[in-house]
C-alpha cells in the first residue's frame, strides 16, 4: 500500500488555511480564556445532564419569565447562554476540521514512512554493493531500528 493520499493542499491553499487560522485567532483574542489545570478542576465542565437542565431553564424563562428568580441577571444569562451556543456549535466544527486534518496527517505519514523503509532498504542493497557514501548512510539511519534484547546477545 503506497501513496494512500495523493490529494494535495497546493501552496496558494496552504497560505490562504494559515491565514484564515491567524484570522480567527486575531477574531477571538482577548475574548476567550485559555483555563490552568487547577482553574479546569475549579470550573469544571457541566456534563449533559446539567446542559438539559440549562436549556430547561432557558426555555422555562423565555415562556414564562415571571417565575425567574430577580436574583438572576436574565440579560447577561442570555448572552452567556448565546454565546455558549455559539462556541459549542463553532467547537464541533473545529473538531471535525482537527479530525480529518489528523487524519490525513496520519496517512502522509504513513507514506513517509513506507517510503522511508524503502530508501533504507535500497540503502543497504547499496552499501553491501560496496557504492560508495551508503555506508554512511545506513549507519546515520540504522540507529532508528533498535535490536530486540535477542539480537543484542547473539
Amino acid at each position: 500500500m503506497k501513496n494512500l493520499i495523493t490529494n494535495k493542499f497546493t501552496p496558494k491553499e496552504e497560505q490562504a488555511i494559515t491565514k484564515n487560522i491567524k484570522d480567527i485567532e486575531r477574531l477571538i483574542s482577548g475574548k476567550v480564556t485559555a483555563l490552568n489545570e487547577s482553574e479546569r478542576k475549579k470550573y469544571g465542565s457541566i456534563n449533559e445532564i446539567n446542559k438539559l437542565f440549562v436549556n430547561k431553564t432557558h426555555a422555562i424563562h423565555a415562556e414564562n419569565p415571571e417565575l425567574s428568580a430577580p436574583e438572576v441577571d436574565w440579560n447577561e444569562y442570555k448572552k452567556d447562554y448565546q454565546t455558549r451556543v455559539f462556541l459549542e456549535k463553532q467547537i464541533q466544527s473545529l473538531k471535525s476540521i482537527v479530525y480529518q486534518l489528523e487524519s490525513t496527517k496520519t496517512l502522509h505519514d504513513f507514506d513517509n514512512y513506507q517510503d522511508s523503509l524503502i530508501d533504507y532498504s535500497y540503502s543497504q542493497y547499496k552499501k553491501n554493493a560496496k557504492v560508495s557514501g551508503y555506508s554512511k548512510k545506513v549507519d546515520e539511519l540504522k540507529q532508528f531500528f533498535i535490536k530486540s534484547k535477542n539480537e543484542i546477545e547473539k
